[in-house]
């Protein structure tokens, strides 16, 4: 790794500290400036030229550097620009390929502005913005956000966390801009965090739930976005956490609203009831993870990504079948109709061309229309969607005339109940719900009479 003169390390110190750039940061400043000159010397490029500038870049690109990431080196590199005096591509440099096509990088930068707009073109078609930025100070208020959402989404999908920890971060992110009036993300800190979580215990009088998953969304933007150093979180007003004790329904109530739901949400709501399945869990069963010769069920990438194995109801062991008998009938519908199969997890779709046209992969509970693909002419299958089932739920327990605020999730709590009620270990059902704290599982005990002998004796009494 090339060594950085000590002069030119003091002279880009003192850029960083007139742009403000945080101090925890400066360190990945100086990190990218040194990448960026021992690329330049490994292929021959010159570190005053713009142009060089973009097949650095698309190098970072093939080492599967995040967006953001990405970002950073070039406010980097613009700064570095900025302090030598840069020198433009120009006509002279017209006889080399990889300076024909290359514009002027930035003269100047403050942080997280984006300098190229076309990062993902190739290099040879990329370009520069000549004036992306000035050397104006950074915004206290009005800040342009817009990258942090798009690093934000990028460092949840690399992640593979769900879509529904993207949409509840965004949330959090949102009320977050709102709360610091779009500072510039650079200037955040964590007096900015404190106050935002003791804003939503004292004004808004959110739930302790809902204070500690905005806690998880900032803890998770500082991080792998901002990348700065998430201090402890001291002196914050917290929400109180009231004593929860989920809605049970008993087993006559279970068959009154299931008896009124229509296939296929019946069978839905027997698998929510019968395993303790979330919805979410339910919906993407695949016909490959029903082993009928055992008798269990599979639940891959549950909560947290987890798998677990659950015991397959015997009542349910036709209902199933039947239900994986109208499925092949569609697959053959859809094969004969030569779409593209069923969506698939992850990047399954590029290892396994063609898994996504066998049976195995389809949905145990396929949407009944076809979604196109976005930026292509296919069309794939998707599962049913949870609005429709909690649709369908809300309703039958509308008719059942039950006075409880009844849900789809209602039964997986109705599932735990009743097992801890025929005295099933609760560590058996925590394995069973997928809980990874026991403590989860324990609030089932405030749900069913406790049978439990108070008086104290002695075991020779008994």
């Amino acid at each position: 790794m090339l060594i950085v003169p000590a002069s030119l390390t003091q002279a880009f110190d003192s850029q960083l500290s007139q742009r403000n750039i945080p101090d925890q940061q400066r360190r990945d400043f100086h990190k990218w400036l040194r990448f960026y000159l021992d690329y330049c010397a490994m292929y021959a490029s010159d570190p005053k030229l713009t142009a060089s500038f973009a097949g650095f870049d698309e190098k970072l690109k093939s080492k599967d550097q995040s967006e953001a990431q990405r970002k950073q080196a070039r406010l980097s590199i613009g700064i570095y620009y900025r302090m030598i005096g840069v020198i433009k591509s120009t006509q002279a440099d017209s006889g080399n390929p990889a300076t024909k096509n290359a514009a002027p990088l930035a003269a100047s930068v403050t942080p997280h502005q984006e300098i190229s707009k076309q990062a993902d073109l190739p290099a040879a078609k990329r370009e520069m913005p000549q004036s992306t930025v000035t050397d104006q100070p950074l915004k206290l208020t009005g800040a342009n956000w817009e990258w942090v959402y798009e690093s934000l989404q990028a460092a949840i999908k690399v992640r593979h966390y769900s879509n529904k920890i993207w949409q509840a971060y965004r949330y959090w992110l949102q009320q977050f801009q709102n709360f610091t009036k779009s500072k510039d993300a650079s200037l955040l800190d964590m007096c900015d965090v404190k106050g935002f979580l003791s804003h939503l215990a004292m004004n808004r009088q959110v739930a302790a739930s809902s204070q500690n998953q905005a806690f998880n969304a900032l803890l998770f933007l500082f991080k792998n976005v901002l990348q700065k150093e998430f201090g402890k979180v001291e002196g914050v007003v917290r929400a109180k956490r009231r004593p929860y004790i989920p809605v049970v329904l008993s087993r006559p109530e279970v068959d009154r609203i299931i008896g009124l739901l229509e296939p296929p949400y019946d069978l839905i709501a027997k698998l929510l009831y019968g395993c303790g399945l979330r919805l979410f869990e339910c919906l993407k069963l695949r016909v490959q993870d029903l082993n009928f010769d055992l008798k269990v069920l599979t639940v891959h990438d549950g909560k947290g990504l987890k798998d677990r194995t659950l015991p397959m109801p015997s009542m349910l062991t036709a209902e199933l079948a039947a239900q994986v008998e109208q499925v092949a009938v569609l697959h053959d519908q859809d094969l004969a109709a030569k779409t593209a199969g069923v969506f698939l997890p992850s990047a399954l779709d590029v290892k396994f061309k063609n898994a996504a046209k066998e049976f195995a992969w389809q949905w145990l509970f396929p949407a009944k229309s076809l979604t196109l693909v976005p930026g292509s002419e296919d069309y794939r299958r998707w599962h049913l969607h949870e609005t429709h089932v909690q649709r369908a739920i809300k309703l039958a327990v509308r008719k059942s005339r039950i006075a409880k605020r009844a849900s789809a999730h209602t039964f997986r709590h109705s599932f735990a109940s009743h097992l801890l009620q025929a005295n099933v270990d609760i560590r058996t059902i925590q394995e069973l719900l997928g809980h990874s704290d026991l403590k989860t599982t324990m609030i089932y005990t405030h749900t069913v009479p406790s049978v439990t002998i108070k008086d104290a004796k002695s075991p020779l009494d008994f």
